[in-house]
């Protein structure tokens, strides 16, 4: 009986005396040969795919869901064309009629090429089965880069994906070599 209370508060100690992850949240981090900054409403999340360089979090106009920003990054002459990442990013969703754009801009003085949509998002890894998740929206940026293309990918539900998309553009745009 004397372990069971012993163990509980052990383990309130150990837990209490590890950092949280809002407190190792990094404000700068490096996706490829570029520098970014985070926005401080946007919550850091750990890594859980290899693939994936970083990932953040946009809060939700729903509170139980907010959008989720991925970083890839293959290096120099990897990881497929601008127009096979447009492609595969539109292929994940059931678009709206007329609901797909893209686009090309520079911003912070590199090309950049936007691509958005609205719909159903078929979240999950390819070839592992799809969950539908409606009234979905997509805001991607590709940012062409000598040390190899720097892909960024916000997907949620469509008020907090079309909510933060100035803010998306901005925070791209921000971005150092």
């Amino acid at each position: 009986m004397k372990n069971a209370i012993v163990l509980p508060a052990l383990t309130i100690l150990v837990a209490s005396a590890l950092p949280s992850s809002a407190q190792n949240a990094p404000s700068t981090f490096p996706v490829g040969g570029l520098q970014f900054q985070r926005p401080t409403e946007w919550s850091w999340v750990p890594v859980q795919n290899p693939m994936r360089k970083a990932q953040l979090l946009v809060p939700g106009m729903d509170p139980t869901k907010g959008a989720d920003v991925t970083f890839f990054h293959f290096g120099p002459s990897s990881g497929g064309t601008v127009e096979e990442n447009i492609q595969r990013w539109l292929k994940q969703f059931q678009s709206q009629p007329g609901a797909e754009k893209v686009e090309k801009k520079e911003l912070g003085g590199r090309a950049v090429t936007l691509v958005s949509t609205e719909g159903t998002f078929a979240s999950g890894m390819p070839g592992a089965g799809a969950s539908p998740m409606e009234g979905f929206a997509l805001l991607g940026a590709i940012l062409e880069d000598s040390d190899g293309n720097v892909f960024v990918k916000m997907t949620g539900p469509k008020a907090t994906v079309q909510g933060a998309r100035e803010k998306f553009i901005a925070f791209i745009a921000g971005a150092k070599h």
